[in-house]
């Protein structure tokens, strides 16, 4: 347990380095998450017999993950960096992987963002090729949600996104303080937890719709659950008391959304 309580100090972030260019886990883990959510959602489809083209989702997977990667950073942008009116000032920097000519990266992903862009991308597609928005996201959610362990085991890896102090035997120190290992509580509520569900329901859905708008009622409440383990955004702390953060506002926004939408639909099923 001394070797978990103190594995940061055993283990280096950055993979390997192709000149000077560093490699983290974090990169690695969010390609492989991206490449899960492919192979599981293909792999339901072929399982399940669904009637959708090769040829249609595969250039739907092209949107989905344009829009979840701009809406993921945009949403940092705009609901979590410090430096929001620069990056509006100056938007060709918002994907601008070098400062002062050093490569550092890309840094800061919000989910809530990925979630609107997926969203955007996913109306705009369907719109485009006359595909029902509700029966092609219930494909995609089972995917989005395995995948979201891979996303979230990054988190950990790359060491953000901590947990909140603690004495439990199974915490993490961090900088000499013990904290929650809040990502991988996240792994296996948002990512794990949801998934298995979803996979169960998959063919007992009343209505076209319902795997996704149960991904959005279901993430919600594994978020706000986790957010009680977790630590808020130093930029921001606690937005009221010692108990609302930004994640627990925009989950609680997602949570009400999808359950109006959830009740709406059921009943005219």
């Amino acid at each position: 347990m001394e070797f978990w309580q103190n594995i940061y100090s055993h283990f280096n972030p950055i993979a390997f380095n192709i000149g000077d260019i560093s490699v983290h886990w974090y990169g690695i883990m969010y390609a492989l998450a991206l490449l899960s959510a492919i192979f599981v959602a293909k792999w339901f489809i072929k399982y399940d017999k669904i009637d959708i083209k090769d040829d249609i989702f595969d250039s739907y997977i092209w949107w989905a993950e344009i829009g979840v990667i701009l809406g993921a950073r945009l949403g940092y942008v705009l609901f979590y960096d410090t430096n929001t009116i620069y990056y509006l000032t100056n938007p060709w920097q918002i994907f601008n992987p070098y400062v002062n000519g050093t490569y550092v990266g890309i840094s800061g992903m919000s989910y809530h963002g990925a979630f609107l862009g997926f969203i955007i991308a996913s109306l705009l597609f369907c719109k485009r090729k006359n595909i029902n928005f509700w029966f092609i996201t219930d494909i995609a959610v089972l995917g989005i949600s395995a995948a979201y362990i891979f996303g979230r085991i990054g988190n950990f890896f790359n060491q953000e996104l901590v947990g909140r102090v603690t004495d439990v035997s199974w915490g993490i120190y961090i900088d000499g303080v013990l904290r929650h290992p809040s990502q991988l509580y996240e792994a296996i509520l948002e990512g794990l937890f949801v998934f298995l569900i979803l996979a169960y329901f998959r063919n007992r859905k009343k209505f076209d719709g319902q795997l996704a708008l149960m991904y959005g009622i279901l993430y919600a409440i594994a978020r706000i659950i986790a957010e009680f383990f977790r630590e808020p955004d130093i930029q921001l702390g606690f937005l009221v008391g010692n108990w609302l953060t930004m994640g627990i506002l925009q989950s609680l926004g997602i949570l009400t959304l999808c359950i109006f939408i959830f009740i709406y639909k059921l009943k005219k099923s």
